[in-house]
């Protein structure tokens, strides 16, 4: 687990907990929303515990945040109540040295404490992982693969002035810089919008969501090298291993 970096509001963390031999033990602060064991939703709490007022984070966590439910669905359900949740990056696999990794990039803002309003109203959720293959060495993610998940996180605005009285509307020299605003995004095949009710409807508010179709599911020729799929596969049976090491600590207590 790495330790968030902060500076002017602003955290990025990374959440992966597979290879750190660390205490399992519940961890229970008044600060946070729930008592778990889980590292990373502990972190994801801490996180957010220490951004200021209208701070932004970008925190990588892997699937099983966004899907798990207790703890999980309780963490999820108040970090939507009390931050703007505004976008969720779901990564490649193949960019990690760990084979099989699946992992997402949640970027949210820190608003004031309110009663009942939810700051979250929308969730725009960017597929990158689908019929997306990526390795370290042969096919490495580049910078030019994030160009379109950058261009939707900012808004395809056309024309590219910005409007009347906005920052930098006036140019010194003939070159006007594009006026990028993420709150008017459109839509496109990669890139969806759910709405803060959308989500609540959903089973344990589960934002593990996907709407393109695999390839690899539809045709067997299109399926990755069999030393790939059982990598995978043992992959994800250790994760849940885990996972299931924890509750076992957990409940001898």
């Amino acid at each position: 687990m790495h330790v968030a970096s902060r500076w002017g509001g602003n955290v990025i963390g990374r959440l992966f907990t597979a290879r750190v031999r660390a205490q399992t033990s519940v961890v229970n602060r008044d600060d946070f929303w729930a008592s778990t064991s889980n590292k990373q939703l502990n972190f994801l709490q801490h996180i957010f515990t220490i951004l200021n007022q209208h701070g932004r984070a970008a925190v990588v966590l892997p699937d099983n945040v966004l899907f798990e439910g207790g703890a999980g669905e309780t963490v999820r359900r108040q970090l939507l109540q009390q931050a703007d949740v505004h976008t969720l990056l779901r990564l490649p696999t193949g960019i990690f040295y760990a084979q099989g990794v699946k992992a997402n990039v949640l970027f949210s803002d820190r608003k004031p404490a309110a009663d009942k309003k939810a700051w979250t109203t929308k969730l725009w959720i960017y597929d990158l992982r689908t019929n997306q293959h990526f390795t370290l060495k042969e096919n490495t993610l580049k910078r030019s693969d994030l160009d379109d998940f950058v261009a939707c996180y900012f808004g395809r605005i056309e024309g590219g002035a910005r409007p009347p009285g906005a920052p930098g509307s006036k140019s010194d020299g003939p070159a006007v810089r594009p006026y990028l605003d993420r709150h008017n995004r459109i839509e496109t095949e990669r890139f969806k919008c759910f709405t803060y009710e959308d989500l609540l409807r959903r089973d344990k508010v589960n934002l593990d969501i996907f709407w393109l179709k695999d390839d690899a599911l539809e045709d067997s020729a299109n399926l990755p090298a069999p030393g790939i799929i059982a990598s995978e596969i043992v992959d994800d049976l250790e994760a849940a291993l885990e996972q299931f090491r924890e509750i076992e600590n957990d409940l001898k207590e």
